[in-house]
């Protein structure tokens, strides 16, 4: 089974050499990479070319929106792949070696997976932390969230994935939430491996970072996913119900 690794970036120079290495030393080996730089202002295309066998796209124009660069980052990635499974990465995020080998025996044993999660092993600047992929306190209408990084995806879906995820009316809606959201509720299935796999990057820089939790940013972007599930339900036949996470933001984002 051939693999694609679609990787976004933008202004990751230091983190592309990480990045890679951990994919051309992984176990699994049948393994593409396709990497999408969008018009980054640093040195990211020269540290990129300085790697065999990477298919680099050189993106020139983009929004001012890093959830919609980010949606066609991937998807013109994809567009150039060959893989029958699709992995994505971001530039700053980096694999475990046996990544590839672990969720490609998955898709083998499952056969009617479209679209598989794995779990992150949080990497702050002087720690590492395994995340066990528990809920919130609040009933939520979404599972945990899982890094767009730990998310990979049968390529036999790509179309409709893409056609029901990418609406550009919620900007603070990335895409992780979106193709969780589609898994659970139009592919009904949310497959989880439970092995931590993937290296997700926090840092101050990247976007989580601008959203404390609880703070005005956080519950601002929290309602707007309240938003986004509205209107995924209302596209898709699903019946909407307020539930207590709704209401207390909104009656929080209200007051801030």
């Amino acid at each position: 089974m051939k693999t694609s690794v679609v990787i976004a970036n933008y202004n990751n120079e230091k983190y592309i050499e990480q990045c890679i290495n951990s994919l051309k030393s992984q176990t699994y080996k049948d393994t593409e990479i396709i990497f999408f730089d969008d018009n980054s202002s640093d040195n990211s295309l020269d540290e990129i070319k300085k790697f065999s066998n990477v298919v680099v796209i050189e993106n020139k124009k983009q929004t001012n929106h890093g959830s919609l660069n980010q949606l066609n980052a991937f998807r013109k990635s994809i567009n150039q792949s060959t893989g029958e499974l699709i992995f994505f990465l971001d530039s700053d995020d980096y694999f475990h070696e046996k990544k590839l080998e672990t969720i490609v025996n998955y898709f083998k044993n499952n056969e009617e997976t479209k679209i598989a999660f794995d779990l992150p092993i949080n990497v702050y600047e002087n720690y590492n932390y395994l995340e066990k992929g528990n809920k919130n306190f609040l009933k939520t209408y979404w599972p945990f969230i899982h890094p767009t990084s730990c998310i990979t995806i049968k390529k036999e879906i790509v179309n409709e994935l893409f056609a029901s995820i990418s609406s550009k009316n919620f900007v603070d809606v990335w895409m992780d939430l979106r193709i969780c959201l589609y898994a659970q509720y139009i592919l009904k299935n949310f497959n989880r491996v439970n092995e931590n796999l993937t290296y997700y990057r926090k840092t101050e820089n990247n976007v989580s970072s601008k959203f404390k939790k609880y703070k005005k940013n956080w519950w601002k972007r929290r309602s707007q996913a309240h938003e986004y599930y509205h209107s995924f339900c209302k596209n898709n036949d699903i019946k909407f119900k307020k539930n207590l996470d709704y209401l207390l933001t909104k009656f929080i984002c209200s007051l801030v």
